[in-house]
């Protein structure tokens, strides 16, 4: 089974604005969307905020990938939400981990994703692509619901509130200054950004 295929399936919906771009592209199916997104290479944006840049780039990231689907799932009035989450970013996840995790002496990286809630089902559509990461991300730190194309400053500070509440109640990290679990955060993301350009 297709990890978008936890979806209900419904067609799309002439006139609406992301249905439209799909439907350009002969595109007529919830599942299809999904499939198509999944298949756009992985890459960072060059405007996160832009729901449609993932169109103009023609590759994505979590974010992107996930908004567009998730504002498709609006539009047809499927109730299938995007969700910011919370990952612990390792050596086993990520080749190249331990090095920043020795130099800021920390058990892991407090790292931001994004995927889509439907029923019980987490569903990334990241899932497969080439994202730097060796495996799927299987154990949440946190997770919350969001707005589907919420934006960089809001997602950074819900962040930030979970971040603190880690930090306070989990053992792992207790008594890290937050400062340098999020200068760990910076160095972690430019391996990731470096991973992703030598794929």
């Amino acid at each position: 089974m297709k990890i978008w295929e936890h979806f209900p399936n419904r067609s799309l919906l002439s006139g609406k604005p992301i249905s439209d771009i799909f439907i350009e592209r002969d595109i007529h199916n919830f599942h299809d969307a999904c499939q198509y997104v999944h298949n756009l290479p992985y890459g960072y944006n060059s405007d996160r905020d832009d729901l449609l840049i993932l169109f103009r780039e023609n590759f994505g990231s979590c974010t992107t990938k996930h908004a567009v689907i998730a504002t498709l799932a609006q539009e047809l009035c499927l109730p299938i939400q995007k969700a910011m989450v919370i990952y612990a970013m390792t050596e086993r996840l990520v080749t190249g981990t331990q090095s920043i995790l020795a130099r800021y002496n920390l058990p892991y990286i407090p790292m931001i994703h994004c995927l889509l809630l439907y029923a019980d089902y987490r569903v990334d559509l990241t899932q497969g692509n080439q994202n730097g990461k060796n495996h799927p991300i299987d154990d949440l730190l946190f997770s919350h619901p969001v707005a589907a194309n919420i934006s960089a400053k809001d997602e950074y500070r819900l962040y930030r509130q979970a971040l603190d509440n880690l930090v306070q109640k989990n053992t792992d990290l207790q008594g890290i200054p937050i400062k340098l679990i999020l200068k760990a955060r910076q160095d972690g993301l430019i391996l990731l950004k470096n991973k992703i350009r030598q794929l």
